[in-house]
């Protein structure tokens, strides 16, 4: 008789080399919290900050991003914003999500499903995690470059665009079923 073991896979950047990285990415857990999500991105962005930096890029043309990691419960992303760059209204398809602020401001429309549209500034530093619905536009604001960290889990969901965030629905679709092979 063979016993065979099956080991989570986890992708991770080839230019993050800290070993602190695979710890905190916890590829056991297959469905992350808010809070868990946000203390993620806030450790990542606080304790990778030099490994962050030597992946970080501008484009003046379009927004700029790089997946740091992937395991079968979340995936983490870099994004840069220079002044003005922003998302379309969106929602994350019905995952959790997480954002931290690497450097600059960023600004931030949101809605959940049936509320009222709201706005918050987010600075150097400060981590934000939210339930799955939550819809929302991200610009980059002040007249320096930002950079953010992001995480969702369940990872690999796709995002819903909408034309501005008061089409988002009274009650978002349940989130589907999500089979990882």
């Amino acid at each position: 008789m063979t016993t065979s073991i099956v080991r989570p896979s986890v992708e991770i950047h080839p230019q993050l080399t800290d070993p602190l990285l695979p710890e905190l990415l916890h590829p056991s857990r297959l469905l992350w919290t808010p809070r868990e999500l946000a203390d993620l991105t806030s450790t990542v962005t606080t304790e990778l900050t030099a490994g962050l930096r030597g992946i970080l890029r501008f484009d003046e043309d379009r927004r700029w991003w790089a997946r740091l990691a992937l395991t079968d419960g979340v995936e983490l992303w870099l994004l840069s914003w220079l002044p003005g760059q922003r998302t379309k209204p969106h929602d994350h398809g019905g995952a959790s999500g997480s954002f931290t602020v690497l450097q600059g401001e960023l600004g931030e429309e949101y809605r959940y499903p049936g509320g009222p549209i709201r706005r918050r500034t987010h600075v150097t530093g400060e981590a934000i995690g939210f339930g799955a619905g939550r819809a929302h536009q991200v610009t980059g604001i002040g007249d320096q470059p930002a950079a953010s960290v992001h995480a969702y889990s369940p990872p690999l969901v796709s995002t819903r665009e909408y034309t501005s965030l008061a089409d988002v629905p009274a009650e978002i679709p349940p989130l589907p079923a999500i089979v990882h092979g």
